[in-house]
């Protein structure tokens, strides 16, 4: 696998789509050599340098920590990294949907650890994707999603439960639904009681949440607290003086109220009888 840059950025910048095309060449793709990082540095957008959310620093150390710490198991990373890049990186949703921000990180930052994390035994390459694609495939956006998504108020416990399932949140973060607070608290209970478990099950118990959703409105069968936006507000203004994020333990995320537990408990009920006559391929009906 590649190497990680010669010449790291001191702070994350943007990265477009066009600037970020040179840079996917096929020998990084291939996991057999990266770039130096000079040149990339020349095209990047820079970001506001009186903002510490931006230094890399406490980004890579947790990304290294990451590759050491499950070289033999990869896929268990995702759920150890995505609350602690979540904690890290104190993001709005708005900058978080700025596909630029990620590619910066990706290519710029750490893209030893897409390889790492994203090579391709069965096609011996990299996708694309996992630098500078939608929100749900790129290599960190969606592992910050699935954070932001899946954390209960400031408990990011339910979080590291959807990351051991990576067709609940592939999944999942391609559907509106998953905005609504329950709806992700009881996704994740369901898959705890061992209702779905393969890719087939969990996107068909999908398919009839969303179809039901189209005639149930979740809000009234499970409410939940409006969203306070000064909590999100504090929570980045405190990154100036938030410590770096454990190691063994979870990190605390947003200060915000968790779900009501009597709306999780309906939905959890809810899916799980839908689940029962899910369009399941190849299940016998």
């Amino acid at each position: 696998m590649i190497d990680k840059p010669h010449h790291l950025p001191h702070r994350l910048g943007l990265l477009s789509a066009t600037a970020a095309d040179p840079f996917l060449t096929e020998d990084l793709l291939k996991g057999v050599q990266g770039h130096g990082g000079v040149d990339l540095a020349k095209v990047v957008e820079p970001l506001p340098e009186d903002d510490v959310r931006w230094e890399v620093e406490p980004l890579r150390e947790l990304i290294e920590d990451a590759m050491h710490a499950f070289r033999d198991n990869r896929t268990q990373a995702d759920g150890w990294l995505a609350p602690r890049l979540h904690a890290t990186l104190r993001l709005t949703r708005r900058e978080a949907a700025d596909r630029r921000l990620w590619s910066h990180l990706a290519l710029a930052v750490a893209p030893d650890y897409v390889a790492w994390r994203h090579f391709s035994a069965s096609t011996s390459k990299i996708n694309p994707a996992r630098f500078k694609g939608a929100l749900d495939r790129q290599c960190f956006s969606r592992l910050w999603w699935a954070a932001e998504m899946f954390r209960n108020g400031g408990d990011y416990a339910p979080v590291e439960a959807a990351c051991a399932n990576q067709d609940l949140i592939h999944s999942a973060l391609r559907r509106d639904l998953i905005d609504h607070r329950p709806t992700a608290q009881a996704l994740v209970r369901v898959l705890g009681r061992g209702v779905a478990t393969t890719g087939r099950e969990i996107e068909g118990l999908m398919t009839a949440v969303n179809a039901a959703g189209a005639t149930l409105v979740y809000d009234a069968l499970a409410p939940d607290a409006p969203p306070d936006p000064d909590v999100s507000r504090r929570w980045v203004a405190q990154a100036e003086t938030a410590p770096a994020v454990p190691r063994h333990s979870l990190p605390e995320g947003p200060e915000e109220e968790p779900v009501p537990e009597e709306s999780v408990t309906t939905l959890t009920d809810f899916f799980a009888e839908l689940f029962e006559t899910a369009p399941v391929r190849g299940r016998a009906a």
